[in-house]
């Protein structure tokens, strides 16, 4: 389980390269389930690599 999280990681990674997406456009981007999308996001977060925002109803990433 832990290396499938870490290859969704970089699959979320690479669709963040293009600049700050929503949660929806990420999805979109990685085809990936939101579970999977979460587990992605908590790994690039703990390593310091992503700032996660929220601006009003939407959640925003970005590469830091």
């Amino acid at each position: 389980m832990i290396e499938k999280i870490g290859t969704n990681a970089g699959l979320v990674w690479h669709a963040l390269e293009a600049g700050k997406l929503e949660l929806k456009a990420i999805k979109k981007a990685t085809k990936l389930t939101e579970k999977e999308i979460y587990a992605a996001l908590g790994w690039l977060a703990r390593e310091g690599k992503v700032a996660i925002a929220e601006e009003g109803k939407e959640v925003f990433v970005e590469l830091v």
